[in-house]
């Protein structure tokens, strides 16, 4: 991650919400599934509903390329596919009730807002998204040190542009976006 991470204009609420929740969805996926994960991102969509966790493996990215064929075809079309990890939408149902009902709450109170108003909302969203996973990655959830090194961890909105490269950047050490920046990132 950068040395100096920009301070985002963020709505605390929502961070520590949507935080709260990733980090439990993020424990019980690593509690329950033993593997070696390369990639977590919080996606949203369209007009930036509420988050969902999706994360690939390893293990899981050999076990989904197999059931496909062309193994090497294969990884590398699902290697940053988020939507089509077998860990989509991990923990949504249990862990991000929370989250959905501020996003309806807030959804409310931008039903008639001017386009200005709708653009910043949408920016204090993703930003929340990217508050929250760079808290996590400061209390170690992501791991320290080599371990670190081999995950990237995002904040992602789709369909994919270059904001997201730039979430990416401020969020990982520059050495885990190797891969990513070379397969996956959305250039300018």
């Amino acid at each position: 991650m950068s040395e100096q991470y920009i301070d985002l204009v963020v709505d605390d609420e929502l961070v520590m919400t949507i935080e709260n929740a990733a980090e439990k969805a993020l424990t019980k996926l690593f509690s329950e599934h033993d593997e070696k994960f390369y990639y977590i991102t919080l996606a949203t969509f369209g007009e930036c509903v509420c988050p969902v966790l999706s994360a690939w493996s390893i293990e899981a990215l050999e076990r989904e390329a197999d059931k496909k064929g062309n193994v090497k075809e294969e990884v590398e079309y699902l290697k940053w596919d988020y939507a089509a990890s077998p860990y989509y939408a991990f923990g949504y149902d249990d862990y991000f009730e929370d989250v959905k009902n501020i996003y309806k709450l807030r959804d409310k109170e931008i039903m008639d807002a001017d386009d200005e108003a709708y653009d910043r909302e949408m920016c204090i969203r993703l930003n929340s998204m990217e508050k929250a996973m760079h808290n996590l990655d400061l209390r170690g959830l992501f791991g320290q040190g080599e371990k670190r090194l081999g995950i990237v961890i995002n904040a992602e909105y789709m369909p994919p542009d270059y904001a997201n490269t730039e979430r990416a950047i401020r969020l990982n050490p520059e050495a885990a976006l190797t891969e990513w920046m070379d397969e996956a990132a959305e250039l300018e």
